[in-house]
């Protein structure tokens, strides 16, 4: 069995990825980056990455940063990359800062090759939007269009597929490390 050094990790919103995925960082080679792309706006995003930077303190994690431009990362070596979260980078790569939309799947698929061949392992972490069948508004919905394309060529790509259930791994795709 082949140790699986891509893997996706999907889910609801409150599904235990992000817990998950950190414990699969762990079980892989170091160094480990924690690439958080979530864009901090004001105090209640300031303190949410409080939160998750206390959580991870003394894992062994190296926390980046990273909004955009994923290309222009530099990693301190070819470890693990757990990337948190795709629906974020989608968002700030798709939205200008006057909030005009881009076509950013090019850009945002490139960046994710570019990490993959610079580390051993990458984990990237998304969720599943647009499940509900909802209609919203033609921003939100291109959103949710590209995101769902992301997902869908990286589950394509990766070795590995897993989709979080109630805090519960559900394999769909592969072999777990």
């Amino acid at each position: 069995m082949r140790m699986a050094n891509r893997i996706l990790v999907t889910g609801g919103s409150g599904s235990g990825k992000s817990t998950f995925a950190e414990a699969l960082a762990l079980r892989l080679p170091a160094p480990r980056v924690y690439l958080a792309t979530m864009r901090v706006f004001g105090t209640e995003e300031k303190a949410k990455v409080g939160r998750h930077k206390a959580l991870r303190a003394g894992k062994g994690f190296v926390t980046i940063e990273r909004e955009t431009d994923l290309p222009g990362v530099s990693l301190p070596g070819r470890g693990t990359v757990l990337l948190e979260c795709m629906c974020n980078l989608a968002a700030n790569e798709m939205f200008d800062s006057c909030g005009q939309i881009r076509d950013a799947y090019e850009t945002i698929l490139t960046g994710v090759l570019s990490l993959e061949k610079r580390c051993g392992s990458l984990i990237v972490v998304t969720n599943d939007v647009g499940g509900d069948g909802g209609e919203y508004a033609e921003s939100t919905m291109k959103y949710v269009e590209l995101l769902g394309r992301l997902n869908a060529a990286l589950a394509a790509r990766f070795e590995c597929v897993c989709e979080m259930v109630c805090g519960i791994p559900l394999v769909l795709k592969g072999d777990l490390p």
